[in-house]
């Protein structure tokens, strides 16, 4: 079984609580305006990985408290990261996804890889980006309409809020920046653009 892969972080403690193996896949219908992610929506192949490589990379972290999918919308590829999510419960690790859908949506589908994918999900964080509803006041979460879904009993509300957004700014050998985390892009992108000498056009978040 195969995801299509955007990036893979092996640790991030910017999407979600705790140290994170972070996933974002490729492709996403839904192309909310205002979305930074906009090189995640094609549905081409970007780069394609089994559930077994991914699942192996993950197990080779021994420092992380879970695994956040996000996009990109994970339940386009949900058959494979349900049987991924699984795999990741089964060890001990937890299980946050983002989607741009709503909870209500998920769980009224008759596709048994969406229900599976939320059987093995411990958070999940609902909702379409609205840009008119920007709001940044909660962590993990770009717009006030966006809901935080405890599907386990690993996390809970009053945990939850005790964490604070932040970003990471990577830059490798070629120039290229990728910004993961949640923030105002717009402006990180700015400021960056007019204090170094790095295009607009290297960046991806």
């Amino acid at each position: 079984m195969n995801v299509n892969v955007f990036k893979i972080l092996n640790k991030t403690t910017a999407e979600g609580p705790g140290k994170r193996f972070c996933l974002w896949v490729q492709g996403c219908s839904r192309r909310c305006k205002g979305c930074h992610a906009k090189t995640t929506w094609s549905h081409s192949t970007n780069k394609l990985m089994t559930v077994d490589e991914i699942f192996k990379m993950i197990k080779s972290q021994n420092d992380i408290e879970g695994v956040t999918f996000l996009g990109g919308e994970p339940f386009e590829q949900a058959e494979a990261l349900s049987e991924l999510a699984k795999k990741v419960q089964e060890s001990g690790l937890s299980v946050l996804t983002f989607t741009g859908n709503s909870y209500d949506y998920l769980k009224d589908s008759r596709d048994i890889h969406v229900q599976n994918l939320l059987k093995y999900t411990d958070l999940l964080i609902d909702g379409e980006f609205k840009e008119q509803e920007f709001d940044l006041s909660r962590p993990w979460t770009g717009s006030k309409n966006q809901r935080y879904i405890f599907l386990s009993e690993r996390y809970s509300q009053k945990e939850i809020m005790e964490y604070k957004n932040k970003v990471e700014v990577r830059i490798d050998k070629n120039g290229a920046v990728f910004i993961n985390g949640m923030a105002d892009f717009k402006k990180i992108k700015q400021y960056i653009t007019k204090n170094t000498q790095i295009p607009e056009k290297n960046y991806a978040c």
